[in-house]
């Protein structure tokens, strides 16, 4: 909920859309889909989108489509056609998702995973590179800009153009994983744009895309990767529904109209100096960027304990791992209440101490 909880033009979106159309088959057009069609290309410069319901989904229907250029432009062998995710890296719980990550707790005794996958470490270039160079099937790159369920891990500052230019370098397409970080938690629209330059070859998007009212993701392209999805090929019933789709463009129209990348820098960078500022050993680290941080503990396998404390001091927040918190607080929050927080996490240190 970027946006706030229960936004009143997010709301009104819902509510006037309900009057008009909720559902339709994805086999009609209708003026919303057309109309949100258009706003998400303007607002995000990718000529096309694919809107799903999931962040899971969308990230599927971007391995998917690089699947389907790797083998349909780049020629790869359909049995040979390879995916690199990173160590560490969440997207999601389904068979494919988890058939992308390092997790054994997320995958294990779900019977065999789907083939086509390979890992390098988050934030090293260099490694990406040796599998560029050793395996040519090699369709694309995913990455989270930022990660999130690891921690809110951030990479260097060139990161993010470095494997970029591998991925052209190499012929492999650059797909960014926003679910989490874009939409303005990191204080720009979208995670990547921190970097100068970076313009990722696919980018999914989700979460903060309805402002928490429904479900609805979206999967960006440009033409000549989306269109090589032929009829049929790809979709879901409730993907792309009217109703999904007027609240969605609304909730985006409320982070540009309210300017709440801004406000996420401004506000970030004033919650990261309270929080650098705390007075406590307990604290290890501080790490994150806009409104997205992390707080390591020296408090190694006490992190749920901690949160659960700092839930009942009266702050809730997600506890990543056995020593990081995580914080991200809808980007409306006020710098009073950011205050509060930042007191109420001392007063939970000190409890640790």
């Amino acid at each position: 909920t970027n946006q706030g909880h229960l936004h009143p033009k997010i709301l009104q979106a819902l509510y006037d859309q309900t009057k008009k159309l909720t559902m339709a088959s994805r086999i009609f057009n209708t003026d919303i889909s057309g109309e949100f069609a258009q706003f998400i290309s303007e607002t995000f410069g990718y000529e096309k989108m694919v809107p799903m319901n999931s962040g899971s989904e969308a990230c599927e229907c971007a391995v998917k489509m690089a699947r389907r250029w790797g083998v349909m432009s780049k020629g790869i062998d359909n049995d040979k056609v390879t995916v690199i995710t990173t160590h560490n890296c969440f997207w999601g719980r389904t068979i494919v998702s988890m058939s992308g990550c390092s997790d054994p707790n997320r995958y294990s005794n779900f019977g065999p995973l789907v083939p086509g996958f390979d890992m390098v470490p988050f934030n090293d270039p260099d490694a990406l590179e040796e599998k560029l160079k050793e395996n040519p099937n090699i369709c694309a790159f995913m990455i989270e800009p930022i990660q999130g369920a690891a921690g809110v891990i951030v990479p260097d500052d060139d990161y993010l153009r470095r494997v970029q230019a591998l991925c052209r370098k190499y012929n492999v397409l650059f797909i960014c994983d926003e679910v989490q970080a874009g939409l303005g938690r990191t204080g720009y629209m979208l995670a990547h744009q921190f970097e100068e330059g970076v313009r990722p070859d696919i980018v999914t998007l989700a979460k903060a895309t309805t402002g928490g009212v429904l479900p609805l993701s979206l999967a960006l392209a440009d033409s000549h990767i989306i269109d090589l999805l032929g009829k049929g090929q790809h979709g879901t019933t409730y993907g792309g529904n009217a109703l999904g789709c007027a609240v969605a463009k609304a909730a985006i129209e409320v982070i540009i109209e309210e300017d709440l990348c801004e406000r996420s820098r401004v506000n970030g960078a004033f919650f990261h100096n309270l929080l650098e500022s705390l007075d406590t050993p307990v604290i290890k680290l501080v790490r994150g960027r806009g409104l997205w941080y992390s707080l390591v503990i020296d408090r190694p396998g006490q992190a749920k304990e901690f949160s659960e404390v700092l839930a009942k001091n009266g702050l809730a927040c997600r506890n990543t791992d056995g020593e990081s918190l995580r914080f991200a607080p809808p980007l409306t929050i006020e710098r009073e209440q950011l205050e509060q927080a930042a007191e109420i996490i001392l007063k939970t240190c000190k409890e640790f101490e």
